[in-house]
């Protein structure tokens, strides 16, 4: 059995590899090859929430499961948000194969799954990129970018400057790209082509309305009580996409609040991420579409990753 931390994982990490085995994961997916149930929440501690998530799929061979705990007041002890484990076994035998942690591989999934969805759905020529939120998960969502497109400019807003700047300052070291931090985060979105939220918040953090030929990848947001996009750009949006028409519908307050309000409803969506990679329903059709992906996570797509580190990890032990 293997155990991967995260230093080993980000040594075996190649993106674009990544985001094409998670692409093929959303395909099967939505063709019901997976066995992929709604997560399972246990509310502890006044506010954390440990989130427990098995699949599988007998199409692509795999069985895993992952847990997560989320732990809001985490950062005032200098510790994560986010932590947990992913276990994946053999398919024949169900034997442990790998343990992986579960907080890089969570950054690297979440980030992948907005990859693919700015591949289909956000401009070719997108230049800038709008960042709000400065955690963990924004790093893996910015690689993702990078991934798939030309970026040549980052905007940046937080809640906390400081971290965003820190958070500017090292993407401008690993990056050949500006950047800049906009304290609010109207002013960062302005000029985007791409936007990505990834933060913790209960209500919208941001009033602007989506403009013409933007897309945006919403993240943050999992819980009903969470809705971090204002419900006004599910009607600005030409096209609302989402990895799981079931889960998103019943695990976001993003579309939960909309629909709620009589905005949305489930007919309201584009269809799902998987359904556009495997040509059965369009991605983006011209410049002027505003396009929304709503990501709240699939534990399919977190075996699959976890099977990439392990077969990189193994193929590296045979060289």
């Amino acid at each position: 059995m293997l155990v991967l931390n995260e230093q080993d994982q980000q040594s075996l990490l190649d993106m674009k590899e990544v985001i094409d085995e998670v692409a093929n994961s959303l395909k099967a997916f939505s063709e019901e090859k997976t066995d992929t149930p709604l997560r399972y929440v246990l509310p502890f501690n006044e506010g954390n929430r440990y989130l427990v998530m098995p699949a599988l799929s007998d199409d692509l061979k795999m069985v895993g499961i992952k847990t997560v705990t989320f732990a809001p007041d985490n950062p005032k002890k200098g510790k994560k948000t986010i932590t947990g484990s992913v276990l994946l076994s053999d398919y024949e035998t169900g034997e442990t194969l790998a343990v992986l942690d579960g907080s890089y591989l969570t950054k690297i999934r979440t980030g992948a799954i907005s990859g693919v969805a700015t591949k289909y759905l956000a401009r070719e020529d997108a230049k800038t990129l709008c960042v709000i939120g400065s955690g963990d998960q924004a790093q893996g969502l910015i690689a993702a970018v990078m991934a798939v497109r030309n970026i040549d400019t980052i905007h940046f807003s937080s809640r906390t400057k400081e971290n965003a700047e820190r958070l500017a300052q090292e993407v401008a070291n690993n990056y050949n790209v500006s950047t800049k931090v906009f304290e609010e985060a109207d002013d960062a979105m302005e000029e985007a082509d791409v936007v990505v939220t990834a933060t913790n918040s209960n209500h919208p953090v941001y009033s602007h309305s989506l403009h013409p030929g933007v897309h945006l990848n919403a993240v943050g947001s999992f819980k009903p009580d969470m809705q971090e996009l204002p419900s006004e750009s599910m009607l600005v949006a030409n096209k609302i996409v989402v990895e799981s028409v079931e889960a998103a519908m019943e695990e976001t307050g993003d579309l939960k609040v909309p629909q709620e309000e009589g905005i949305i409803t489930k007919d309201s969506l584009h269809g799902e991420l998987g359904d556009i990679v495997a040509g059965k329903v369009s991605g983006r059709e011209d410049d002027k579409e505003v396009t929304l992906f709503k990501s709240v996570g699939l534990a399919i797509v977190d075996i699959v990753v976890a099977n990439y580190f392990y077969k990189k990890a193994v193929a590296n032990k045979e060289v």
